[in-house]
């Protein structure tokens, strides 16, 4: 399967790819999906950018909406999810003594978001330490009801997040941030074509998750969803063409005919949406070549792997499997200089792959796509063992 797979990629031979998580890689057919839409782009960029944008947003915005089971009246296209993240932390009214409820293990762009956001309006950052290893729904919840107080105003989770490849079970905070009038912006950065998403049913408020890691398009395509009743609490971080004075009176619509919230945030003059509208080929990819049982394999892959370094290492995983994101996994290893550990993997076996150390665990993140190998993990676990002086069953310190 990786084998014919890989041939659909461009990522190149010589360099064994492990880092599906950080940038994604886009298959050849959608990437070539993409360069049709810059060619028609700038073959009449006026008929393009003047009179065809809008539609062609508007069947894009269709096509992820119904794979995110949300309406299309309630998402817009953007670049990426931290830019979806900045719209909303820097629309909501915070006051001094509000507080932004998070966890320990946020992205740290959107940790800098949230300080840039508590400095200016004098709102507090609460921190939640979630229980760690993992093992239960009612372990994550708990410790994230037991963080609300009266003057939570913001509950702010990643469903998939980066540093610990964790899958949070996030559902019942959300419906408990509701309960007490808190709004709950959720960080998707990983999750579209990672995991099965039904926005509406979820009922975050604020959702905004990226196309160009899992669901494979190219990079600069992302989303923003936003429930229908808190949309006019949002403003574009730029004011352009699609701006009304008009946006916030019920019923309005925006300057391009759309919803004030699609055309006030899509609208921005002159960029280049080729990324944005080739979401639908790579939903098409995905159906083509029956991704969910790609999806399995990789999940099977990444799991057997873990468990095969932590056979080497005795380190426990950070969680149960049901909390591990399905295709990539944050491996524990033991106490060693992380940085030098990552050129090493590159420099002397091609090996890219994010080595960091998070809070005082040292993580090897293996992320598996369709055009990962057996071979390359196996290479992986060679490469490991040799540079961290691994035995069987033992931990070894490294220098």
């Amino acid at each position: 399967m990786s084998e014919n797979l890989a041939r659909q990629f461009l990522l190149r031979e010589d360099v064994v790819f492990l880092n599906h998580g950080s940038f994604g890689a886009c298959p050849r057919p959608v990437f070539a999906s993409y360069q049709q839409w810059q060619l028609e782009l700038e073959g009449q960029p006026v008929e393009f950018l003047g009179r065809k944008l809008t539609e062609h947003m508007r069947t894009a915005r269709e096509a992820m909406a119904a794979d995110l089971g949300a309406s299309p009246e309630d998402v817009v296209g953007l670049t990426n999810a931290t830019l979806g993240l900045n719209i909303v932390a820097q629309s909501l009214d915070l006051k001094p003594g509000d507080q932004i409820l998070t966890t320990d293990h946020e992205y740290s762009a959107l940790e800098k978001t949230w300080a840039y956001v508590a400095r200016r309006t004098g709102a507090e950052i609460v921190v939640v330490k979630v229980p760690m290893p993992l093992l239960t729904e009612a372990q994550f919840t708990d410790a994230i009801i037991a963080g609300m107080t009266e003057r939570t105003r913001v509950l702010f989770l990643s469903h998939i997040t980066s540093p610990t490849a964790l899958l949070f079970p996030i559902e019942r905070s959300i419906v408990e941030a509701r309960r007490r009038g808190i709004w709950s912006v959720i960080d998707g950065a990983h999750t579209p074509g990672h995991i099965k998403l039904d926005l509406e049913a979820l009922g975050a408020d604020f959702y905004s998750g990226n196309c160009h890691k899992w669901m494979m398009a190219p990079k600069g395509s992302a989303f923003l969803h936003a429930r229908r009743e808190v949309q006019p609490l949002l403003n574009p971080l730029v004011i352009s063409h699609g701006w009304t004075a008009q946006s916030k009176e019920p019923g309005a619509r925006g300057a391009f005919g759309n919803s004030p919230f699609i055309d006030e945030i899509e609208v921005q003059g002159t960029r280049d949406p080729s990324a944005w509208l080739t979401v639908p080929a790579a939903l098409a990819f995905r159906r083509d070549n029956d991704w969910d049982a790609v999806a399995a394999h990789c999940h099977a892959l990444a799991q057997d792997t873990a468990r095969r370094l932590g056979e080497l290492t005795g380190l426990s995983p950070l969680s149960a499997p049901e909390f591990c994101a399905p295709q990539m996994v944050a491996m524990p290893v033991p106490e060693c200089d992380v940085d030098q550990l990552k050129i090493d993997l590159i420099d002397k076996y091609n090996i890219e792959i994010p080595v960091f150390k998070w809070q005082d665990t040292c993580i090897v993140r293996l992320s598996v796509q369709g055009y990962n190998s057996k071979p390359q993990m196996d290479l992986l676990i060679e490469a490991l063992t040799q540079l961290l002086a691994l035995k069987p069953g033992t931990v070894r310190q490294a220098s």
